[in-house]
């Protein structure tokens, strides 16, 4: 349909390609196909791009713990797109140095982070209906698997579109690992 839409009844790649002056190619410019190549190129890459989160989870405070470790994990591997299915439109965070942080600008960090990983402990959640807390402590590890820094953090959730979402997240810095 897309095709007759640019491209009028008649066209058709191979005898395009095989003959240029082909009546099938008449009604179909160079501009026409291009602008068609590129859009399938573009509907084809879009269920690649486009991650899917979950959906059906459970309401219970192993449901969050679990989120929490799915996030650490996946700002571990500066996986931005994971962490983009976890937090909601809305979400802020206060980071360690106090200052605030949009979902949007949290994201953009995400690709430039250290490569460190995370090690979760100390984690409490907590349900009230379709609101949740969790609060813990991580580990920041370097490379060599030397403490860099230990961060105290809530994050509140809400349940929506049957999922867990963030909507907020605080982190406070406890101290760093002596030398």
């Amino acid at each position: 349909m897309f095709l007759r839409a640019l491209c009028g009844e008649r066209f058709s790649f191979v005898s395009c390609a095989s003959n240029p002056l082909a009546d099938s190619c008449r009604s179909c410019d160079d501009s026409n196909v291009k602008t068609l190549i590129a859009a399938l190129a573009l509907l084809l890459s879009v269920p690649g791009i486009a991650k899917v989160c979950p959906r059906d989870q459970p309401k219970t405070e192993a449901a969050l713990i679990e989120l929490e470790h799915t996030w650490a994990d996946a700002l571990s591997h500066k996986d931005a797109d994971t962490v983009a299915c976890l937090v909601a439109d809305e979400f802020e965070d206060a980071d360690v140095d106090g200052s605030l942080r949009t979902r949007s600008q949290m994201l953009a960090h995400i690709p430039q982070r250290k490569p460190w990983t995370n090690r979760l402990s100390e984690m409490h959640a907590h349900l009230y209906g379709d609101f949740g807390f969790v609060r813990g402590l991580n580990e920041v590890l370097d490379p060599a698997g030397k403490i860099a820094a230990r961060v105290r953090f809530t994050d509140i959730f809400t349940y929506r579109d049957g999922r867990w979402q963030a909507l907020a997240g605080h982190e406070t810095l406890v101290g760093e690992a002596s030398p």
